[in-house]
């Protein structure tokens, strides 16, 4: 059974940082934020769907958006924690 969560993640961590390494910064608050509130063990990792990717890289490195909608999901019997961009 795979255990399935929504999430809305505030990115305004991401905006502290010099402008060029926003877009970084954001995948890394979702990483963060993923492995805090899922209650990652040592043995997984946080895989991050291209489409992510793609919508925090959209507007360039400098104007990552503000707050993001995704759904992570925890597969038995696999070593990671998935992550989709949340449809609309």
């Amino acid at each position: 059974m795979a255990e399935v969560r929504e999430f809305i993640i505030p990115l305004r961590a991401a905006w502290t940082v010099t402008r060029p390494h926003r877009a970084n910064r954001a995948i890394a608050e979702i990483k963060k934020h993923i492995s805090q509130h899922m209650k990652k063990t040592d043995e997984e990792r946080v895989w991050i769907d291209e489409e992510i990717n793609q919508y925090i890289w959209s507007r360039g490195a400098q104007k990552p958006p503000r707050k993001i909608k995704v759904v992570c999901t925890r597969e038995e019997g696999f070593d990671m924690l998935e992550v989709k961009l949340m449809g609309e």
